[in-house]
């Protein structure tokens, strides 16, 4: 359900020629051979097909806690502050500046990947590294929820995926609301679109939303049963019907609630991420604006099916068709007439409903970045449908219970309810060992931190050709070297 958050790729750049320390010399070059380290691992992902790259976020998050720590300190050093009791003295060279591809801006082209952008000032360097690595929590997040709405998943193996999903998503979270706090502070300074106050805000809190909404993922049997009505070799639903608590089901309705007045804040920060707000002409990417919006629209969805589940559990199965036709106007699939809604599972339009919904199942399956860019939506309309037809054919044949319109009922609905307190996130530091080794001279290696950049990956003839004079290689014409 998380949005795959695409990973930035950065130019090569030597700290050592930015930053000084008199106090600590070799600061400076660990830092850049941190930094190499983390640029190898972000290039070789990007190469990485869809299915590998879950298994190599982990190196790329242990790259990130490594150099950020010497980031941090070099930070600390330019202002006067003491890192782990020990005072840190650093001088600015000259402005650092490299190129960072972005990920959540729209590009030019459709199609094409946006070009990279150049990033001047170490506030700049330390939020992009922070925004990745709040995205490879996502994506940790991400992979984990992947296999939790299949058929035949454990109680146990389904608990411990949300479980570690929701740790993912809080830790997002915190990360996404530090950068957010950092970039109101450097408002006047331009920063490119992908960490600035609204892009990080929004992201905050489609975090929270996403985390709010896991609870209610991992206790709800309704999509589970579907799955296993659908299987072909599953015998659950032999067992019996599905029935949930009037308590439980008005509790994950305020919680969904809650989640979609987090994704609905999202929307709106994200409709300011334009021009004002890039100051380039930059626009937020149309893919994760309108993730936003699905997921608000998910969450609203399910709070009105529990509200549903609750009533009809009370014997009051026409406000529970009510409320799934409820749910339908908050997905934006209810059309309101009825002939619609009968042709619905008929012809053409049931063989569409059905390669859409084996569609989705393949995507899941096959593990790509394409599922659960809808935030659920899809999945969320299954079953409200397969409620609604459902409990039509018991309230047309046996209870016979008068539907009320859905607009009263979506009037009525209540507030939300938090299920997480969010702690701050406290960035990390270098402790005193790490400190005092790096009180003794560096044994730089320029070479070693910088290399071509992938874009400009021609060969350069630095020897003269054989057979020529000395010192005439340069009027030869060719880019390959003669064997």
């Amino acid at each position: 359900m998380p949005y795959p958050l695409p990973l930035p790729t950065t130019s090569s750049l030597s700290l050592s020629n930015h930053f000084s320390s008199p106090t600590h010399p070799s600061l400076p070059y660990t830092a850049s051979a941190h930094r190499s380290l983390l640029r190898s691992l972000l290039k070789a992902h990007r190469r990485l097909p869809s299915p590998q790259k879950p298994s190599h976020l982990p190196s790329i998050q242990s790259a990130i806690q490594t150099y950020l720590p010497c980031l941090l300190a070099i930070e600390a050093g330019l202002s006067g502050k003491a890192v782990s009791g020990e005072h840190i003295d650093v001088v600015l060279l000259r402005e650092l500046t490299c190129e960072r591809r972005p990920t959540l801006t729209s590009p030019v082209l459709p199609g094409r990947a946006p070009r990279r952008t150049p990033v001047v000032g170490l506030d700049a360097e330390i939020a992009f590294v922070l925004s990745t690595l709040a995205a490879v929590h996502t994506l940790l997040a991400r992979d984990a929820l992947r296999n939790v709405g299949r058929a035949g998943v454990a109680s146990v193996d389904k608990t411990t995926a949300v479980a570690k999903a929701m740790k993912e998503l809080l830790e997002a979270h915190a990360i996404h609301a530090f950068l957010a706090s950092r970039a109101q502070q450097t408002a006047r300074v331009p920063m490119p679109l992908d960490i600035t106050f609204a892009v990080q805000a929004a992201l905050a809190s489609l975090a929270l939303a996403e985390a709010t909404l896991l609870p209610v993922v991992k206790e709800d049997p309704y999509p589970g049963a579907l799955a296993e009505e659908r299987s072909r070799t599953s015998t659950e639903w032999m067992v019996g019907t599905v029935k949930m608590a009037s308590v439980r089901a008005g509790l994950f309705a305020r919680l969904c609630i809650m989640a979609g007045e987090h994704a609905g804040r999202a929307v709106g920060l994200l409709g300011h991420g334009g021009e004002e707000v890039g100051g380039d002409g930059a626009k937020v990417d149309e893919g994760l604006v309108r993730y936003a919006q699905d997921l608000r629209r998910t969450a609203r969805a399910k709070a009105c099916r529990f509200l549903g589940v609750d009533a009809e559990g009370r014997g009051n199965a026409g406000e529970g068709i009510g409320w799934l036709r409820g749910a339908k106007r908050e997905l934006g699939v209810w059309k309101g007439a009825k002939g619609d809604e009968q042709n619905k599972n008929r012809g053409l339009a049931k063989l569409k409903r059905e390669w859409t919904e084996k569609r989705e199942d393949r995507k899941i399956e096959k593990g790509g970045e394409e599922w659960g860019l809808d935030g659920g939506k899809a999945e969320e309309e299954r079953v409200v449908d397969w409620l609604d037809e459902k409990w039509s054919k018991t309230n047309d044949t046996m209870t016979v219970q008068t539907v009320p319109p859905h607009d009263f009922l979506l009037a009525s609905l209540p507030s939300g309810r938090e299920y997480h307190t969010p702690k701050p996130f406290q960035p990390p530091s270098l402790d005193e060992a790490t400190l005092t080794t790096m009180r003794a001279p560096p044994d730089p290696q320029p070479n070693s931190f910088e290399d071509d950049d992938e874009s400009t990956e021609e060969t350069t003839i630095d020897e003269d050709p054989i057979g020529a004079f000395p010192g005439t290689g340069k009027q030869y014409a060719g880019n390959t070297v003669y064997y």
